[in-house]
């Protein structure tokens, strides 16, 4: 071999190996002690480049224990600061670094997870530092601190502003992807004010209800026990034998059934469950069904969860909401029509079975139809219609409907071979307007892709029960009238001249009380938003109520089954 290859590949070696020396970082110090103080903040500098490095290689694990949930993004804050530390000075920490290890340590008060920010690693680290003296002297320590701190600042900024759950077509916030600038911005703000608290609560939705809600968390947390931890119990479950040992352990740690029992058999387990019926005020049947597994896994861990994600639900709302709206929530029964940040009024709702869930959706009243005629949706039209109709053709005129042609004309039910159909009917089935009409006096119309809308019933009966979740899917309302009162006199405040009302709130009385059929349009229309909320403030106490379709359950599955 020439001489002159010999020094090619060598050269060529000896480039590859400081090209790789440079470009990977394979290990992160477990220990820099610097001796002289005026010398910690350049090694922390040297420490934090290989920190953010080896995180960025490696999908943000900085060791074993340590993992960061924005490398990317933590690399690029630094290298615009020159990788120094930004949490403290030689051995000292900053206040900026005392305020965000507090608020991390009461981040639950604003529905956070402690776990999500590294709390346990930097927890250790400055409890360390008070116990050890040589561990203050160590450079690796002070700058995974200061890595950790920084991922946390971003993912704090993130879960407040815009929470922690996916995208749907719900979502109304503009800043569905945060940029670079909007959390350097606000670190580096944070870090001028020594303040984390100050610049967290400007990111905080701004709505009343959101608010009261979250002011509310402290009195929760400071009766709730969220150390202990309970079995879960998943249903409807796959495995029954798994599900009845996750039943059995569970009814354990409630104090039901004693610890010493290996087998359970079923006369013991069907007494144990009417028990605890009979106790906590539910159905007595002695089954394990869905009504008795929520009443056991609503912990106070779990109330924690669906308050968080409840919260996280407000972040999808608009960043500025209308001045005016008008806002269903779904769970808890009522209706809050809202001006100027104030309650103007509430009323009770029915609203969709399970089967028939009303859905959340966002959209404006844009006009008021008096004595409607309501015309069945396909959809019972399928479910229940068409049996109907084939068990007896007479089900139509019982129920007070009508069937019609695409000319409008009126069909007789009985000339009509319903056998033949099974996905539905190329005849509309409409109930004439009336005291007896299912969608009562008055429907309040909104443009949406589910042909669902707000309505008075012939049913008022319901709004006595507690339990509400009684409807095909749309919204019954009880207080009808004062939203149309109020619909009338909006309009007229908006007025310009020389326009003129064409109706008033007397025009509607006339009309109501003659029995009359009239669509009175909404000039200035109302927005409205049909929402899913199963926590509240009432007092500065939280509410709970129940999780009536079972979406809390889907998002805390999908998004906080493991955190603590």
């Amino acid at each position: 071999m020439s001489q002159r290859l010999i020094y090619f590949l060598t050269a060529f070696i000896l480039t590859s190996g400081l090209l790789n020396s440079c470009g990977n970082h394979n290990t992160v110090k477990k220990e820099d002690i610097v001796e002289e103080p005026e010398k910690m903040d350049t090694r922390k500098a040297a420490n934090i480049t290989d920190i953010v490095m080896f995180a960025l290689e490696h999908e943000g694990k900085v060791d074993d224990s340590i993992k960061i949930a924005n490398p990317s993004l933590v690399q690029a804050y630094y290298k615009a600061k020159d990788y120094k530390s930004i949490w403290s000075e030689q051995e000292n920490w900053l206040r900026a670094a005392d305020s965000l290890y507090s608020f991390i340590e009461h981040s639950r008060t604003y529905g956070l997870f402690p776990s999500d920010y590294n709390y346990r690693n930097i927890k250790t680290i400055r409890q360390r530092f008070v116990t050890d003296s040589l561990s203050t002297k160590d450079a690796a320590l002070w700058s995974k601190a200061d890595v950790m701190f920084t991922d946390a600042f971003f993912s704090i900024a993130a879960h407040v502003h815009i929470g922690r759950l996916g995208k749907d077509s719900t979502y109304l916030n503009p800043d569905s992807v945060l940029t670079e600038s909007f959390f350097f911005n606000n670190l580096d703000d944070a870090l001028k004010k020594s303040s984390i608290t100050a610049v967290v609560d400007s990111l905080e939705p701004k709505i009343p209800a959101y608010r009261e809600l979250r002011y509310a968390i402290k009195s929760f947390l400071d009766s709730a026990d969220l150390d202990k931890k309970y079995t879960w119990v998943s249903f409807p479950f796959k495995d029954s034998s798994a599900f009845i040992k996750s039943l059995v352990k569970r009814l354990q740690e409630y104090g039901a059934l004693s610890n010493e029992i290996k087998n359970v058999d079923t006369s013991l387990l069907k007494s144990t469950i009417t028990k605890i019926q009979k106790a906590r005020g539910l159905t007595v049947d002695g089954k394990p069904g869905a009504q008795f597994i929520r009443m056991l896994n609503n912990t106070d861990d779990e109330k924690f969860k669906r308050l968080a994600i409840t919260l996280d639900r407000y972040k999808q709302l608009p960043t500025k909401m209308p001045e005016t709206y008008l806002m269903v929530n779904l769970p808890s029964y009522y209706l809050k029509l809202w001006d100027s940040d104030t309650v103007v009024f509430e009323s009770k709702v029915v609203v969709g079975k399970p089967q028939t869930r009303t859905p959340v959706l966002t959209s404006q009243i844009s006009n008021m139809i008096t004595y409607p005629q309501w015309t069945i949706p396909t959809s019972i039209i399928v479910k229940e219609v068409l049996p109907g109709l084939k068990k007896n053709p007479g089900y139509l005129a019982k129920k007070g409907y009508m069937l019609m042609d695409a000319k409008g004309e009126e069909v007789d039910p009985y000339t009509v071979n319903w056998e033949k159909y099974t996905k539905g009917i190329p005849y509309k089935v409409v109930q004439g307007s009336g005291d007896d009409n299912a969608l009562g006096v008055l429907k309040f119309n909104f443009n949406n892709k589910y042909a669902v809308y707000l309505h008075d019933t012939n049913q008022r009966y319901y709004f006595g029960r507690p339990i509400r979740a009684l409807s095909h899917g749309c919204v019954r309302v009880q207080e009808w009238q004062k939203l149309a009162h109020f619909l009338i006199e909006r309009d007229s405040l908006s007025l310009k001249e020389p326009e003129t009302l064409k109706f008033g709130t007397d025009s509607l009385n006339a009309w109501l009380s003659r029995k009359e059929k009239h669509t009175l349009l909404i000039k200035n229309r109302l927005p409205v938003y049909l929402r899913y909320f199963t926590c509240d403030a009432k007092k500065g106490k939280v509410v709970f109520y129940e999780d009536i379709y079972g979406e809390d359950k889907i998002l805390r599955e999908k998004y906080f089954a493991n955190k603590n």
